[in-house]
Order: C-alpha cells, then sequence, then structure tokens
C-alpha cells in the first residue's frame, strides 16, 4: 500500500483553470436584472421586460418597436435627451418668482413676494423637489412613461404684461409632447396648456392618461400644530360644494365632477383649477399628516396627493388648466368667482354666513383706519355694545329667580315625595310672576353663533398674519413672552400672554355672573345633582382650559375674548348697579301674582301631560 502525495502539478492546474473561469465571468457579465432571460424545452428564449420603462432607457436603441408598420411615424427617436442639461427657465412677476425646470417640464420653484416665515425667510411654496407634477401614458406595445422624468426643450416668449414658457419634449419635428405656462406678471395665476402633435401612432388611446400632482406642504408658522390643524387637501365639485380630507393621520378620497383642487397650507394654496365649465370628470385624492409629534422640529406639515385621469381628444394630449399660488385672502380668492373663498373656513351654515357677510367686511373697513389691533378692539367693543340687549335680558330673568327663591325652596319642601305636584306647583308660580326658568338660558344661547364664528374667523383671517400689537409680533400666531425650551403636553413649550389675561378676565366675569345664577336656583330636588356646586368647579375650571387650550392659538382671538371679557364685566356691572332695580322687579311680581291667570300656552300643556303620563307609568310600575 502505497502512501497518499499530494501532486503539485495537479493543484497547479486546478489554480489555471480557476483563473481562467474567474476571467470569463468578468468579461462576460450576466444580463441585467430587468431581462430576465429563461431557456425552455423547445430552445425559445423568454425575454420579461419591466411594466413601466422611461424613455431615456430607450435611448440606447436606435428605434423601438414599430407600433404600425405601415407608418414610420411609429417609430420613437428622441432628441438631444442625454446631451441636454437640466436647465432652469426663471420668470419675475408682481406676486411671484416661479422657475421652471427642463427635467420633466415642471414648476421647480415658486417663490411668493412680500410674504415671510416664521424665520424672516421667504414663503416658499414649490422648492427643493417638494413638488411633482407629472402625466403618465400608456403606448401600444404596453409601455408605461411618465413625463417627470424626461428632458424638455425650453423656449420663453415675452409679451409685456404675460410672458409664455414652452416645454417641448421632442420625438421629432412632427411629434411632440409640449406643456406651455402662460403667467400673468400682476396676478397670482399661471395657465398651462398641454398639448401633442403626431402620438395617435403611439399612444393606446384604449387606456386613460393621468395627470398626478403630488406636493409637500412647508412649514412656515411657529406653532406645528396649530399650522398643521389648518393645513388640508380641499376641493371644490358640482359647482358649488366643498370637501375636505382629514386633517390628521392618512385619509383618501374619489369624487366626481371636481372644478378645483386646493393644498392648503393655513394662510396659502397651490390650487390646481379645471377648464371652465369642464370640471375634472373624476379625480382621486390623498393627504398623509408628516407630523410625527409637535414637540420636534419639521420641515413638511402635509402631504398631498392628486391623480386625475383623462380622455384623449383624436388620440393626442389636449388640456388646459390654471394654477393660483397665493394667499388665502378672502377678498383675493373672491375675485376669481369660481368659490375659491370657500377653501377659507369661516365655518359652516349660520357660522360662516355671520363671518363672511359681517365680520370679514366690518373688520377689513375696520384695519383700513386703526392699526389691526386696535381694529381687535373696536370691533370687540362693537360686538359687546350689540349683544348688550341680550345679556340684559338675561340679568333680568336671573334677578327674578333670585327672588322667587324662597317660594320654590318651599314648595321643593312640600312635596317632596310628590314630584308632580311639586312641578305642577311650580309652572303655576312662574305663570303667576311673569317669570321663564328658560328665559335666563336663551340669551346665552343666541350667543353662541356669534361665539363660534368669531372662533373661526380670527385663525383664517389672513389680514392679521405677521401684523403686531403690543407685545406680539404677529396677531395670527401665540404671543410668546417665555420659552421653556422642552415641551409640555397639551400646554407646549413657551407661555403666551393674552391667553392668561383671557384667562383671569374670564374668572372674574364668571364670578359676577355665576355668583347671580348661583342666587337664583332653588334647592335642589331630591337624587337631582345640586348645580350650584357644579357651578362653582366652572368658575375655576373654564379659565384655566382657556388658558391651557389658547396657548398655542391665534393672539389675535385671545386678544378679542380678553376686550370682550372686560367689556362684559362693565356692562354687567352697570345694568346691575346703574339700570336694573330689584325692588322694581319685586313689585313687578308681586302685581303679576295679583292679576289673573293666563291659560297655559298649548307647549305648557304639553309639558303637562307628558309629566302625568310619566307619573301614571311610575306608579303602574
Amino acid at each position: 500500500m502505497e502512501d497518499n502525495k499530494i501532486d503539485i502539478n495537479s493543484l497547479i492546474g486546478f489554480f489555471l483553470i480557476g483563473l481562467i473561469f474567474i476571467g470569463w465571468l468578468y468579461l462576460n457579465p450576466p444580463p441585467p436584472s430587468s431581462e430576465v432571460i429563461q431557456t425552455i424545452d423547445n430552445d425559445e428564449s423568454i425575454v420579461e421586460e419591466p411594466a413601466e420603462q422611461d424613455l431615456s432607457d430607450i435611448l440606447s436603441e436606435s428605434k423601438i418597436d414599430e407600433y404600425d408598420d405601415d407608418d414610420d411615424e411609429g417609430i420613437l427617436n428622441f432628441e438631444n435627451l442625454l446631451t441636454q442639461n437640466d436647465e432652469i427657465i426663471s420668470v419675475d412677476a408682481d406676486k411671484f418668482i416661479v422657475k421652471f425646470s427642463t427635467l420633466g417640464g415642471q414648476i421647480s420653484s415658486l417663490q411668493l413676494k412680500g410674504h415671510l416665515n416664521y424665520l424672516g425667510n421667504p414663503i416658499n411654496l414649490i422648492e427643493s423637489n417638494n413638488s411633482s407634477f407629472n402625466l403618465d401614458f400608456t403606448t401600444k406595445n404596453g409601455r408605461i412613461f411618465n413625463t417627470k422624468d424626461q428632458k424638455f426643450t425650453p423656449s420663453l416668449i415675452d409679451q409685456g404684461s404675460v410672458k409664455k414658457v414652452s416645454m417641448k419634449l421632442v420625438v421629432s419635428e412632427d411629434v411632440f409632447i409640449e406643456y406651455i405656462y402662460t403667467v400673468n406678471l400682476t396676478d397670482y395665476i399661471i395657465d398651462l396648456d398641454i398639448n401633442s402633435r403626431g402620438f395617435y401612432n403611439i399612444l393606446d388611446t384604449t387606456q386613460r392618461y393621468n395627470l398626478n400632482w403630488e406636493l409637500n406642504a412647508f412649514r412656515n408658522s411657529k406653532s406645528i400644530s396649530y399650522e398643521n390643524r389648518y393645513s388640508y387637501l380641499t376641493y371644490y365639485h358640482d359647482e358649488d360644494k366643498i370637501d375636505y380630507l382629514s386633517i390628521s393621520g392618512e385619509d383618501e378620497e374619489d369624487e366626481e365632477d371636481v372644478n378645483w383642487i386646493s393644498f392648503k397650507q393655513h394662510f396659502f394654496s397651490s390650487v390646481l383649477i379645471s377648464p371652465k365649465e369642464k370640471p375634472f370628470k373624476n379625480v382621486e385624492f390623498k393627504s398623509e399628516d408628516l407630523v410625527q409629534d409637535n414637540s420636534t422640529d419639521t420641515l413638511f406639515t402635509k402631504k398631498f396627493i392628486s391623480k386625475i385621469p383623462f380622455d384623449y381628444v383624436n388620440s393626442e394630449f389636449d388640456n388646459s388648466l390654471r394654477f393660483y399660488f397665493g394667499p388665502n385672502q378672502y377678498s383675493q380668492l373672491k375675485t376669481y368667482e369660481i368659490g375659491l373663498e370657500e377653501s377659507v373656513d369661516f365655518g359652516w351654515g349660520i357660522f360662516g354666513f355671520i363671518n363672511k357677510n359681517i365680520f370679514v367686511p366690518l373688520y377689513r373697513s375696520l384695519s383700513s383706519l386703526f392699526p389691526f389691533g386696535i381694529a381687535i378692539i373696536f370691533m370687540t367693543i362693537i360686538v359687546r355694545i350689540v349683544l348688550a340687549p341680550v345679556l340684559y335680558s338675561s340679568y333680568v330673568s336671573q334677578a327674578k329667580m333670585k327672588i322667587l327663591r324662597p317660594e320654590l325652596d318651599e314648595i321643593n319642601q312640600k312635596f317632596k315625595d310628590n314630584a308632580m305636584k311639586r312641578q305642577q306647583e311650580m309652572m303655576s308660580l312662574y305663570r303667576k310672576a311673569g317669570a321663564n326658568p328658560m328665559s335666563g338660558c336663551l340669551p346665552g344661547l343666541l350667543q353662541i353663533p356669534v361665539f363660534y364664528a368669531l372662533f373661526m374667523f380670527f385663525p383664517s383671517a389672513f389680514d392679521l398674519r405677521q401684523k403686531s400689537f403690543l407685545w406680539a409680533d404677529d396677531l395670527s400666531a401665540y404671543d410668546s413672552i417665555l420659552d421653556f425650551g422642552f415641551y409640555i403636553p397639551l400646554y407646549g413649550d413657551h407661555v403666551s400672554l393674552f391667553p392668561i389675561l383671557a384667562s383671569i378676565s374670564i374668572f372674574f366675569y364668571m364670578k359676577m355672573t355665576t355668583g347671580q345664577q348661583m342666587a337664583s336656583q332653588p334647592q335642589p330636588q331630591e337624587g337631582m345633582p345640586d348645580m350650584r356646586n357644579m357651578m362653582k368647579y366652572m368658575i375655576y375650571f373654564a379659565p384655566i382650559m382657556m388658558m391651557v387650550f389658547f396657548n398655542n392659538y391665534s393672539s389675535g382671538l385671545s386678544l378679542y375674548y380678553f376686550v370682550s371679557n372686560l367689556l362684559s364685566i362693565a356692562i354687567m356691572f352697570t345694568i346691575k348697579n346703574y339700570i336694573l332695580d330689584e325692588r322694581k322687579i319685586r313689585q313687578q311680581i308681586q302685581f303679576n301674582k295679583s292679576q289673573p291667570v293666563k291659560p297655559p300656552s298649548r307647549f305648557q300643556r304639553r309639558m303637562q301631560a307628558i309629566m302625568e303620563e310619566a307619573e301614571r307609568q311610575k306608579k303602574n310600575k
């Protein structure tokens, strides 16, 4: 038996074979991943190509497959796409500076003039690839192309008050897609005409093409949470209806007959407008909240996406659109007469009606005469004077109930075991005295529409933006007097002074009014909550809630409530000490008691019947 020996010559041979194999792999790399070649039993090769392919990907080929063997125009041959670098065409208008990129033929930058963000920098609605405008279409051989990835050929035409920018995606001299942007140098509107020539042999016209518009909304205000609350995708459809996607989380929707789509960023909007009398047949909307933590600085607040399918016109692209890039100023938006002003959220129903027809013109008139903070004070004075009769009526009702309280307590004690009889006696006393326990609540209810309308007015009033008053440098934002450097949940990272002043004033106002209300409340019935204790808690709870809740809100809103509460205290003090005479009210009640009792009204008879039925059912049980 021979010993095993290592054959050196064999090792050298295997080493050389390995080098040859590695060299062969290096010189013959495997095919790209986009082409997968499979060999089957009949020796046929199947090449799988991706469903979507950019036009520039075809440039390595001298041509693509002919779509019509009898027509040479079916061959795509794009010019200058490899050699042409990305170019920028800039137009300096009165309202903004807009730049167009040859990559995708789209707007690459739009900077508004005369408007700054919270850092003092210009407002950019489009910048740093935060926006994408794209047409995607399918060719006859099933390929999907996106214009946003293609290089367009630019040209600029100066027509005095109007400048036109042409972006042309060229296949040949007679085959191209063209975007024509018309910039009115004195307005916020940019017109866009999309057309093509010679594409009828290239397009699969059995399918629709899509216009895709996306935008990430920049943060422009000090308070992320406050700005984000008023930033959302809104759209106008069916000529007179407005809807919007959720302001938080993700939301998506489909809608038909859409007149315009607004990517609303609190005080500014980017709007896509359909041609007149030709709304978008169908639009897919989507929005995403990009703010994950209000305590952390963020660049963007929302992501907006709209997808609009279109039909070809004579087998070609043919569309006329308009863009609005500008402020959400109610008076400005209303001039276009297409319902754009409805994107300014002044509230629904009666609240929106009050704002649009009373407070908007009233404040605009006052702010044209006085500084913006002083205009708020004068508007508050006007509102409180108009509502003074309502306040007087409420106080008179409370005074009557206070005088009747001993008799009501006596009835409660006498009929404590008979709820039916107790209620009948109370209603009889009210009729004899000419008092109504509900009349003290009705004036408060009448003030709710005004209260809520103003609550919606101030956050949406563009005229307040970056207007200073006293220590507040921006009446549309919070008025910080102390920054913590850290975030307190619900409250924020700062202390605003106007909410504190409003909270103190509402404390004294409630102390005055609640004391009167408590004095007018009878002893609670058995098993019923004591309303007087609840009122005691509200005196302290309401001011604290206002101080916390309004800390991140518009300082103009807090200024209004502060002044409004001071005026209400002054009006109540005047009514109580110089106008209202409880002695005369007491005499009037005694006189009313001496008069024949009026028969109960239909409402009172109905309430009596309901109580009698309830009492009967209780006894039967």
